[in-house]
């Protein structure tokens, strides 16, 4: 918060002056609950090895995605909800929301993050990208490996029961859970069906990717820090 008002109306903004204030206004961030349990291993899936090692850095974008799904519970049952996060500027390069855990629940993302990428002018360069997940039967099934191989991107699969395996993915999961469906502020009401948590859930990654302030990037957004990289890219060298 302190950060984000001396970018806006507030530049001498302090962080106690800051805390005294948001006391007075009776607000308060918010805090993550433990997750439950969606990792389920297939017997029958193909298990890639784990090509991260808890190194969540990449030298530049589409290099690495990790990915993982959440559940949000409405009126009319379960909804799940899956994203791919590119490691460089942990911005959420696609998400898919539906009432099944079948493999099209993470086999959408993945071609909306693909289609996402060559659309912005930044496709995916094949051999390139490594893809990282849990060992859940989604990403272990037959027809999301050959999907990945055919696209060229490596899958990476940490191991069961293990969080810190997929660590990036279940803090976005846990910010997911705090800010968008733990709050008000991006559905007025109590979730209903799967259009409530659609809804809700594209204004909040508008806003993480293009607003939200992130400390591991040096207090700048998701968008600004992958724009920064790719104007360094194409600067036009000075003379000596």
């Amino acid at each position: 918060m302190t950060a984000y008002l001396r970018r806006t109306a507030l530049p001498e903004a302090s962080a106690g002056a800051v805390d005294r204030a948001m006391r007075i206004l009776g607000l308060e961030g918010v805090r993550r609950v433990k997750k439950v349990r969606t990792t389920i291993p297939a017997a029958d899936g193909k298990r890639a090895g784990d090509l991260l090692d808890r190194d969540f850095t990449a030298p530049a974008p589409n290099r690495v995605w990790v990915t993982d799904f959440t559940y949000v519970r409405t009126w009319a049952g379960f909804v799940y909800v899956a994203f791919i996060l590119d490691v460089f500027a942990q911005r959420i390069v696609a998400w898919h929301a539906s009432t099944s855990k079948v493999t099209d629940l993470v086999m959408t993302p993945l071609r909306m993050a693909i289609w996402q990428r060559e659309h912005e002018g930044h496709p995916v360069v094949a051999e390139e990208l490594i893809h990282h997940s849990d060992a859940g039967s989604q990403y272990t099934s037959i027809r999301f490996t050959e999907h990945l191989e055919l696209e060229g991107i490596a899958p990476s699969i940490g191991s069961v029961g293990d969080a810190y395996d997929n660590a990036l993915m279940e803090t976005i999961n846990g910010l997911y859970k705090a800010e968008c469906i733990g709050t008000t502020v991006f559905h007025p009401g109590p979730y209903r069906t799967l259009a409530d948590v659609e809804y809700a859930t594209a204004s909040w990654v508008d806003w993480y990717n293009n607003r939200r302030l992130h400390g591991t990037l040096g207090m700048i957004t998701p968008v600004e820090h992958e724009a920064a990289y790719y104007e360094a890219l194409n600067r036009e060298p000075q003379p000596v």
